[in-house]
């Protein structure tokens, strides 16, 4: 089922947006790239769109309550004046806002998560999280950095700064948490300590040099959506790369 997150453009500085991408420099450090082979993580660095900073700028906090006490300046050939717009000290104490220069419209039912970049570590700040009923709201929201510790923290042109999703806004309260011994499932009881022989036998048969251990590296029976006595989920509900699309120009249709 086709739907619109729709994208409407308040001045003619709104920032780019493109579709999460799964890369990130710490991942990358790693030997082998080992991150990597953890879908869940690299899911989430794609599951929704990147909101891309249009210019750089340097933010310095000296640990004070008042506006004043956050500074922002222009890095490199960045407008100050853009840097102005895009960045501010609205909140105070030690929070940045960034504003994304769109009002973003979900279909009904349907709210916007709004956070920062997943698993983006980035030193000193942290962003904020936040749930907007998109649906109905008529104005823009924006994104939020808090400082950690005072200091300083940079954010380079083409950077994302923000990240959304759609999220469905009833949908949570329907659940309920129940505790129960694995023991009253005998077939899950029986998958999981099929997994557990697995994964044992195979970390110690790579500690041990196994040349046949060693060549297939890690296990894969996540990544290919099965379990490790080869069941798979029913349907087609497995994923293990997401495709989600470009922002494109509305047409009279929409």
């Amino acid at each position: 089922m086709s739907m619109k997150l729709t994208c409407y453009t308040l001045h003619s500085e709104a920032c780019e947006i493109v579709p999460g991408r799964p890369d990130r420099e710490w991942m990358d450090a790693f030997s082998q790239r080992h991150p990597y082979r953890c879908l869940p993580l690299v899911m989430a660095n794609t599951t929704g769109w990147e909101i891309l900073s249009p210019v750089s700028f340097t933010a310095q906090w000296n640990g004070g309550p008042e506006k004043a006490d956050i500074r922002i300046d222009a890095d490199g050939d960045s407008d100050p004046d853009h840097v102005a717009r895009i960045a501010s000290s609205h909140f105070t104490r030690g929070v940045i806002t960034m504003h994304t220069g769109y009002l973003f419209r979900t279909p009904p039912g349907w709210d916007l998560a709004v956070s920062g970049p997943p698993n983006a570590i980035k030193d000193g700040v942290q962003p904020l999280i936040g749930i907007v009923e998109s649906d109905w709201l008529p104005f823009p929201f924006t994104m939020n950095w808090h400082f950690t510790r005072p200091g300083l923290v940079t954010f380079k042109k083409g950077e994302p700064f923000c990240f959304v999703w759609p999220t469905p806004h009833e949908a949570v309260d329907g659940f309920e948490p129940v505790v129960k011994s694995i023991e009253s499932e005998p077939g899950l009881k029986e998958e999981y300590e099929a997994w557990t022989r697995s994964r044992t036998n195979f970390l110690e048969n790579l500690r041990a040099g196994d040349p046949e251990t060693l060549k297939q590296r890690w296990q894969r029976h996540y990544y290919k959506g099965e379990t490790v006595t080869g069941q798979k989920p029913a349907g087609e509900s497995h994923i293990n790369r997401r495709r989600l699309k470009a922002p494109r120009q509305a047409t009279p249709k929409d």
